[in-house]
């Protein structure tokens, strides 16, 4: 009787041990709850756990146990995630950048999701934090929206609004969070039951269908790309940072306009403005700012040159003229596809020996002179003599000798946009010929201000140098 009793103790302890070493081997996988609930978020391409987890102020481990997660690495773009403790939300939330026409009185209209809703997905203290370019979460509600959109003119009252959009003043008070029918102003963008005549639903006045801006948020260098739709016979103007927009047609009808940005622009907000002039003769204009941002350019080991080339009684008559030849804005668009590289005759020999933008500091030989700037375009090895190509089709503005860029020739391809080739050995058009793209028009050299015979091409947009390589790959506009 002892042994069995001792052979039954033995079994219980032996499986025992068996259970305790499973439970050690096999990791604790814990259980996505079947009542869990709360906003989704769609996971964004560069996202982490922790990054989503900071963004929302909520816990890494909550997140993880909320979704069923195990290993933090395991994550994919387009993941749907609940999003716990966000209490009294619901829906998608809908990561975006703002776009211009984007703004919190407008979103809070045609969304009808409450402003400290925005405010505290996004982190954000004051409305003037919406700008264009941002990353902000936007909640995709389960309520409607209305998405048609009316500004009131001068001496228009709310009720003939509401008339001519088939409602009531007391809908389009309670809509737009107006203290009654006295409170449109006009120009204000209204929104009302109904849809949109178009595929907008920004908050522009109604003279603009749509307006979008490309590649947001734009670095420094960049070419900020600015779309257009508006209702007919309506004449574009406006700014960005404080150039003069200038539009033009495409064969879409819509109308854009090309600008760029300064290199060593602080990166910060700045303003984006719109105007539109009616037919009629009246304007409407909108404006918000924008974020620039670094372009993120290192710095280039100290140049030591000849002093000639960096002193101010020779660069800036220099730099005067090119300005003065890159300044006129020629109303027909001469290229038809994307840039090419001047140096795609001999691509398999040539490299980049700079890029655009990285930082620079001249030294004058045998002298005290300094001067820093940036480099204004991009240098092309591949030796003296090699052929140089016309990057896009356009007209020959400048061929000759500079100071500081040597042999040069500048050639304007239409809307403000301008190609610079310097330090050329042999230039081989003249002012006023028409060049195609990939036709020949110099030699590779070392005239200038050069460490030795290099290509350098530098782009000016709308009276600003950017950086040729997003030319090279992707087409404008």
């Amino acid at each position: 009787m002892k042994s069995v009793t001792k052979s039954h103790s033995w079994m219980r302890k032996r499986i025992l041990l068996t259970l305790l070493l499973i439970l050690t081997i096999l990791p604790l996988t814990p259980a996505q709850a079947q009542d869990a609930t709360g906003p989704i978020y769609i996971v964004q391409p560069g996202d982490s756990l922790s990054s989503i987890a900071a963004r929302f102020s909520i816990n890494q481990t909550d997140l993880m146990d909320v979704n069923g997660i195990a290993d933090p690495n395991q994550l994919a773009a387009g993941q749907r995630l609940i999003i716990p403790g966000l209490e009294g939300v619901t829906g998608i939330l809908n990561t975006r950048y703002i776009n211009f026409g984007d703004s919190y009185r407008s979103m809070m209209r045609q969304t009808q999701v409450p402003e400290d809703l925005f405010k505290r997905l996004n982190r954000v203290v004051s409305p003037s934090e919406f700008y264009v370019g941002v990353n902000m979460i936007v909640p995709e509600q389960e309520q409607s929206q209305y998405n048609k959109r009316v500004s009131p003119a001068a001496g228009e009252s709310l009720l003939e609004i509401a008339v001519k959009n088939n409602s009531d003043v007391w809908t389009l008070a309670h809509i737009n969070s107006l203290q009654g029918s006295w409170d449109g102003l006009p120009s204000d963008t209204l929104f009302a039951p109904g849809e949109s005549s178009s595929s907008s639903s920004s908050g522009l006045p109604s003279a603009f269908i749509n307006a979008e801006i490309r590649d947001l948020p734009i670095k420094q260098g960049g070419t900020g790309v600015i779309k257009v739709t508006t209702q007919p016979g309506v004449t574009l103007g406006g700014i960005l940072v404080d150039h003069p927009l200038r539009f033009f047609p495409l064969e879409d009808g819509t109308q854009v306009a090309l600008q760029g940005v300064h290199a060593l622009l602080e990166p910060g907000v700045y303003p984006l403005r719109l105007d539109a002039t009616l037919p009629d003769g009246t304007s409407q204009s909108y404006e918000q700012l924008i974020l620039i941002i670094s372009g993120n350019y290192p710095e280039d080991p100290l140049l030591f040159v000849d002093p000639a080339t960096i002193d101010p009684a020779s660069t800036e008559p220099e730099l005067e003229q090119l300005v003065a030849l890159t300044s006129p804005v020629t109303p027909t668009r001469y290229w038809n596809a994307g840039f090419l590289s001047p140096a795609i005759s001999y691509v398999e020999s040539t490299y980049f020996t700079s890029r655009y933008g990285n930082r620079r500091t001249y030294i004058g030989q045998g002298t005290e002179l300094t001067v820093e700037g940036f480099h204004t375009g991009l240098d092309y090895g591949g030796g003296e003599g090699s052929v140089i190509t016309a990057p896009a089709q356009g007209v020959v503005v400048f061929a000759g000798l500079w100071t500081v860029r040597g042999n040069a020739t500048v050639i304007d391809h239409g809307w403000g946009v301008y190609s610079g080739i310097w330090h050329q050995s042999l230039i081989q058009v003249q002012v006023g010929q028409t060049v195609q793209q990939g036709e020949v028009i110099g030699l590779v050299g070392g005239t200038g201000r050069v460490t030795g015979a290099h290509l350098h091409w530098e782009l000016w947009v709308n009276g600003i140098q950017v950086d040729p390589y997003d030319w090279l790959i992707q087409p404008y506009p």
